[in-house]
């Protein structure tokens, strides 16, 4: 429902998408990922026709947004980063003004403007001016305008940004819940939201794509993914280092750390090997005492830190 093909935005001397080129079927929710200034928002922009590409070509359900902008804009709900809304206006009379500029009808308008309400909860504010709100009642409104006409196609950047705990988990249930014959697509700095709501992920850094995969894949890639942590108490963890460090399934001892009478240490796998049985067989006959370990299934900041600047966390 959305397709790509080399597209590219030059700023000037800067390149800030460079030949991306890509496919979004209904169904997916897609986390685009990357550092600030990687292209994410600049190629929501393009998607949703706000800005125009230097080159290459983008379709929007079967409809090309150079060519046919208003046919594909339809079909699309956007919310941008700091989304504008008119401060005298409430929730109400905003969504009633949006939805009559997308030519809703107007039986329709009322229906659907209470039912979005409810979705997005914004039953306490829809007649209290926007100015009036708090930045996450805010966001709400712009996510309750991008999702008025009921769109094929949602396009989200940092739809959670000024959220609460509370109101993050309400907004990715409504993410999931939506996500069934709809493409979505959803800018974040938060990983674990990626987790949390996407099918799957993608990494952008210097404007190209650097991963493309499901969540499960990119946790995968962390150099933690299959390490053990370790805990014993720190008069054991000499003799406890040397006996699991020796094993031939360790490839080396890393992560080191020390809490009070606690130190915990990552003992990271030889390529492909399994630790948890050794570690336990070992630690069984041991005459120090094992106080935890836990199998880490990796880490997202680990990989991302990799993909974009093709450096790894420290203390490896």
């Amino acid at each position: 429902m959305i397709e790509i093909q080399n597209l590219t935005k030059r700023f000037g001397p800067i390149t800030a998408v460079d030949d991306l080129s890509f496919r979004v079927q209904s169904g997916e929710v897609l986390g685009f990922l990357g550092p600030n200034g990687a292209g994410k928002s600049t190629t929501m922009k393009m998607v949703t026709g706000f800005l125009s590409p230097t080159s290459g070509a983008i379709q929007v359900c079967g409809h090309d947004v150079l060519k046919d902008a208003a046919a594909a804009q339809a079909r699309i709900g956007y919310l941008p980063e700091g989304a504008p809304l008119y401060p005298d206006m409430n929730p109400r009379s905003m969504m009633r003004f949006v939805g009559r500029a997308r030519d809703m009808d107007v039986a329709r308008l009322d229906a659907r403007i209470d039912e979005v309400c409810r979705l997005v909860h914004l039953e306490a504010v829809m007649d209290q001016r926007i100015e009036t709100l708090s930045k996450g009642f805010k966001r709400r409104v712009g996510l309750a305008l991008a999702i008025l006409h009921d769109p094929e196609v949602l396009v989200l950047d940092e739809p959670t940004d000024g959220l609460d705990p509370n109101q993050k988990h309400e907004v990715r249930e409504l993410i999931r819940t939506m996500s069934a014959g709809k493409v979505i697509v959803l800018s974040t700095h938060i990983l674990e939201e990626v987790e949390a709501v996407c099918t799957r992920a993608m990494i952008v850094a210097q404007g190209r794509i650097k991963f493309d995969g499901t969540p499960a894949e990119l946790r995968a890639r962390s150099r933690f993914a299959g390490a053990i942590e370790v805990a014993v108490h720190t008069s054991h963890a000499e003799d406890a280092q040397r006996d699991l460090g020796d094993l031939a399934c360790v490839s080396h001892v890393g992560e080191v750390s020390e809490v009070e009478s606690e130190t915990r240490f990552v003992l990271f796998p030889a390529a492909e090997a399994a630790l948890l049985e050794d570690v336990q067989r070992v630690a069984a006959g041991a005459e120090w005492d094992l106080l935890s370990l836990a199998v880490d299934r990796g880490h997202m900041d680990d990989v991302f830190r990799t993909v974009t600047t093709g450096e790894t966390a420290e203390g490896a």
